[in-house]
């Protein structure tokens, strides 16, 4: 009798593992999330406290043309129109995670109009997020053009 009791003690957890890895939500979907909320507040960089959510402190982010900015100049360019996003689309993303740190990789189309001059650019992008206080905010990213 304790034998069944047993198996069958061992099965409910089994189970109940099983359904709890079902339902939470991957951190690689969460961080893909991230940098959707990411893209909106790039197109929408007039609510400055949603971009200050999404990046770190610490935050390297460099351009394809060799400028890297601090966590403070990226949110300025974009919240004074020096660096202004019409569009931007993503494609090809991949996302790596290692304990508290991911990786993710994409394609970037997007219109411009920084400084009021009209663009487009086409970008391979490298991103490094990081798991803070239990969100996950971007650390650095690097851009490299590429053409269509």
């Amino acid at each position: 009798m304790f034998k069944k009791w047993m198996y069958l003690c061992t099965a409910m957890v089994c189970s109940m593992i099983i359904a709890q890895g079902a339902t939470a939500a991957p951190d690689e979907e969460t961080v893909a999330e991230q940098v959707e909320k990411l893209r909106a507040a790039m197109l929408h960089p007039g609510n400055r406290t949603a971009l200050d959510r999404l990046v770190l402190d610490e935050l390297s982010y460099g351009h394809s043309n060799g400028k890297v900015q601090d966590k403070a100049e990226f949110i300025g360019a974009l919240v004074s129109g020096e660096s202004d996003f019409i569009s931007i689309a993503l494609s090809d993303q991949s996302v790596k995670i290692s304990g508290d740190t991911a990786v993710v990789r994409h394609t970037l189309v997007a219109a411009t109009n920084d400084s009021g001059k009209p663009g487009n650019v086409s970008l391979k992008i490298l991103m490094v997020w990081k798991k803070h206080d239990g969100h996950w905010r971007l650390l650095a990213r690097q851009a490299v053009r590429f053409s269509v």
